[in-house]
């Protein structure tokens, strides 16, 4: 990963705080009452650690041709995000399993964005992505159901193609497995590799990660994170459609196609944690989920899970998806000195004081982007652009890795560690991947423990 924090980058910061004041290089209000900061001790000092450079646009280069594989909402969002963040990119070939998805993303880039993809670069089918990657592309965007990206990954890295993986780039064992060791082979070839995490390149949360690190809170002692919400869409099944095809079609209600929405979704959440906490692993995960609502699929409605890290830092992990509840998306970090929420995008204090908050105002006076959506992209093409290598794929590994553990211990009741699920066989592909019939008995909702 890119690691040091470069002129540019502090220019590109100091520039922002014109409006607030510098202080200590970054976007600060007049909260403290014009009281001098206590002394902070950093948790890493600066340069060791990155930060990305968040311009409203990438910077201009070569020309770079484009592909995306998985046609359905996200893919043909993130096509136009990567057009919004860049000149000089061409979308050239589409993939997806299905060719009704193809037509419909190769319409919708032609509409909205003015590019025809070549009816020859438009290809279906389970191989579809190696015939993507195949066809020319420099760069590729991932947007399938989780389950198949990793090999997807795998494949593009093994052709020097830079990739940008939509989030969870895992649902099993075996997948992050794949994952970490593709992010080493990426590095080893100087490749820009982008995840759908896309808090990382959110200007709110970019600046109080660099101040946690400064230590303003002081040494991190436990957190709480949260994505609860409505329930999500799902497909009845059709005339016609074999048990493959509406799975897959029905993919985010399925455990082994999306990870669960502890690790589809939730996984945003807890990747901030592990961001703001240094990317440490949580020694074990004890939880509990249920299932009340779900229309289709083998899902849980919802998660709470206790993750355990080193030093006796704990992390509360709550997710749900039913129409009716309280909904809360959230992160709050703690420490020995202060808290930062989320919700407030402020520090506080272990008085409840705000200490520090980010600065809409003076945010908006230099820049005009505030899409972090478009601005993960901005950041993938800078590095491709400028020839340096960036690897985000390790970090979602762990985060999505941490997303599985905290299921398969609401899954079964049992307390799950990070060695054993770290070196577990679990593998969520099918044997065979193909349009037909599939023993549907393997797929019910899990019951925890052993009732009477």
């Amino acid at each position: 990963m890119s690691s040091k924090m470069n002129r540019r980058s502090f220019l590109a910061t100091t520039a922002v705080v014109g409006a607030a004041g510098l202080v200590g290089g970054q976007l600060l209000t007049a909260c403290s009452g014009g009281k001098k900061e206590a002394k902070v001790t950093p948790l890493r000092e600066a340069g060791s650690y990155y930060v990305p450079e968040l311009p409203d646009k990438a910077i201009d280069g070569r020309p770079l041709k484009a592909g995306l594989i998985g046609c359905g909402g996200r893919g043909t969002g993130a096509v136009g995000d990567l057009l919004a963040a860049a000149n000089g990119i061409t979308i050239t070939a589409l993939g997806d399993v299905f060719p009704d998805r193809v037509q419909a993303a190769r319409e919708a880039i032609a509409e909205k964005h003015g590019q025809e993809v070549p009816e020859d670069h438009c290809f279906t089918g389970f191989d579809a992505y190696q015939k993507v990657i195949d066809s020319g592309v420099d760069m590729v965007i991932v947007a399938t159901p989780p389950v198949f990206r990793p090999t997807h990954f795998q494949y593009a890295t093994s052709k020097g193609v830079h990739s940008f993986l939509e989030k969870p780039i895992c649902v099993d064992a075996k997948g992050y497995r794949t994952i970490m060791a593709t992010a080493k082979q990426a590095e080893a070839k100087g490749l820009s590799v982008v995840t759908g995490t896309q808090r990382h390149h959110q200007r709110p949360y970019v600046e109080a990660f660099r101040k946690i690190q400064e230590g303003l809170i002081g040494e991190i002692t436990g957190g709480n994170v949260y994505w609860n919400q409505g329930m999500l869409w799902y497909r009845e099944r059709q005339k016609g459609w074999s048990d493959m095809e509406w799975m897959i079609r029905d993919w985010v209600n399925w455990s082994w196609l999306s990870g669960d929405h502890i690790v589809e979704q939730h996984v945003h959440n807890i990747d901030v944690f592990n961001w703001m906490n240094g990317y440490k692993r949580p020694v074990r995960a004890t939880a509990f989920g249920s299932r009340q609502r779900r229309i289709t699929g083998d899902q849980y409605d919802s998660f709470s899970v206790d993750f355990e890290y080193e030093n006796g830092v704990h992390l509360h992990s709550m997710c749900r998806q039913i129409d009716g509840c309280s909904n809360n998306i959230s992160e709050e970090v703690r420490g020995t000195k202060g808290y930062w929420r989320s919700a407030d995008d402020a520090i506080f204090d272990l008085n409840g004081n705000k200490i520090w908050e980010f600065d809409y105002e003076a945010m908006r006076a230099t820049y005009s982007q505030e899409n972090a959506y478009v601005l993960e992209h901005v950041d993938w093409v800078n590095h491709i652009r400028k020839g340096e290598m960036h690897n985000e794929a390790t970090e979602c590994g762990i985060s999505s890795l941490c997303g599985i553990m905290g299921r398969e211990a609401a899954y079964t009741g049992n307390t799950v560690t990070w060695d054993e699920i770290s070196a577990s066989e679990m593998d969520c592909l099918p044997e065979k991947l193909e349009l037909g019939k599939m023993d549907m008995g393997k797929y019910t909702v899990p019951i925890p423990g052993s009732g009477k």
